[in-house]
């Protein structure tokens, strides 16, 4: 049996999320706890009540439908988030949220027998106005008393506080934690957010590993000095240190990482900043991912050598912060061959792939069997308004979901 969504209600399901908190820019506002994000909320809660879903929400505001539920069976469970960036696009996370909206709805319709229940949750705050995955966090343990009191955006405003304002409690959210044994397999359907799907002309990906990350703030320091009155070769220029490391990046990643190391200078300030002066002192971010922990680790060794090395031969000071360190995780070898079997019997040949960016799926792979469905990104675009996915490959993903899914958690196989 090959179950299949309803395209047109999925398809009218988008266009009427993405006019939500959308402005004259074209992109997309809907940062955790705001105005366009507490809209989705409520639009998104009404969708699961028209369905017949069972509707919770949780301590972290996290909003689950539920079909079958027992609160005593193991459920296999699906989902992303709604909430975005700043100008965002209309699919990143959304389409997760949506395409699992759409896959409950088929198999309740067609009152399909199950194992197990179904759930789709829609997880606060992954985009990270307040750090990044607070609702899957929860989910899984990660939340501590500390980390709400410390979560705090841009502007200054913390958790606690953009929660209450919306008739939330922070700390609530340390009861939102499920027992491993509560869930029997977690799924998450994504845009790829990269150029590899669209690139070859595939529809479907399905991933096996998602990549962590080490970010630094490094410091190189010199002397600042006059520009016109400095020789070059008795000058100490930061600068200079960093233009040579920038330069070894690619070599330290071909000799210490893998084919799915990655390694970027995003960030660069230069001091004093003037045209006519030596740079003193230059400060930069330094982010490298990869899918395998000890491969990041000799990543770090390589790049700590490497700039040290540049700063005794320039006759500089080096010096870097840790501002964040994200595990690689594993996706559940048994899932990937679920989910690559059923591309295959819908005649979509899947490519086996890696998601160099983070998602839900990578807390939630903490305290259950995880794994992801990507679909094509239009010219490898996200984060933007001029994200876009195909109409047909967002079909073929979600009926790769939805026989997934019934495969999982039905009580005959598809």
């Amino acid at each position: 049996m090959t179950l299949s969504i309803n395209t047109t209600r999925l398809q009218q399901d988008i266009e009427t999320l993405s006019a939500i908190g959308r402005r004259e820019d074209h992109g997309l506002y809907r940062m955790a706890f705001t105005e366009g994000d507490m809209e989705g909320r409520a639009w998104f809660k009404q969708q699961l009540e028209e369905a017949g879903l069972e509707v919770y929400e949780d301590g972290a505001a996290n909003i689950h439908g539920r079909l079958n539920w027992d609160d005593e069976t193991p459920a296999v469970v699906t989902g992303s988030h709604l909430d975005t960036v700043p100008a965002a696009g209309h699919l990143d996370g959304a389409l997760g949220v949506l395409v699992g909206l759409e896959c409950l709805r088929c198999i309740k319709e067609q009152n399909l027998p199950l194992r197990h229940p179904l759930e789709v949750i829609s997880f606060t705050d992954e985009e990270g106005r307040f750090g990044g995955m607070a609702g899957s966090q929860a989910i899984a343990g990660q939340l501590t008393p500390e980390s709400i009191h410390q979560a705090v955006d841009l502007d200054g405003v913390t958790l606690s506080e953009a929660m209450q304002q919306n008739g939330y409690d922070a700390m609530h959210a340390l009861h939102a934690r499920y027992r491993p044994e509560a869930i029997h397999a977690f799924v998450e359907l994504h845009i790829e957010q990269g150029p590899i799907l669209d690139q070859m002309g595939l529809s479907v990906g399905v991933v096996d590993a998602i990549a962590g990350l080490f970010k630094w703030e490094v410091s190189l320091i010199g002397t600042a000095n006059h520009a016109g009155t400095t020789p070059m070769h008795m000058r100490n220029d930061a600068f200079q240190g960093l233009a040579e490391f920038s330069s070894e990046i690619q070599r330290i990643l071909e000799e210490n990482g893998s084919a799915r190391s990655v390694a970027t200078i995003g960030r660069v300030d230069i001091k004093p900043g003037a045209p006519n002066v030596v740079p003193g002192r230059v400060e930069f971010s330094l982010e490298a991912r990869d899918t395998d922990a000890h491969t990041l680790e000799d990543l770090q060794h390589a790049f700590r050598k490497a700039l040290s090395a540049i700063a005794r031969r320039r006759n500089l000071m080096f010096e870097f912060k840790i501002l964040s360190e994200i595990d690689p995780v594993k996706c559940d070898l048994g899932l990937v061959n679920d989910l690559e079997e059923v591309a295959k019997q819908l005649k979509h040949e899947p490519l086996i792939m890696a998601s160099g960016a983070a998602h839900d799926t990578q807390m939630m792979a903490r305290i259950a069997r995880a794994a992801m469905v990507f679909v094509p990104s239009k010219g490898g675009r996200s984060h933007s308004s001029a994200e876009w996915t195909e109409l047909v490959d967002i079909e073929r993903g979600a009926n790769v979901m939805l026989n997934a899914l019934y495969k999982i958690a039905g009580e005959q196989q598809v």
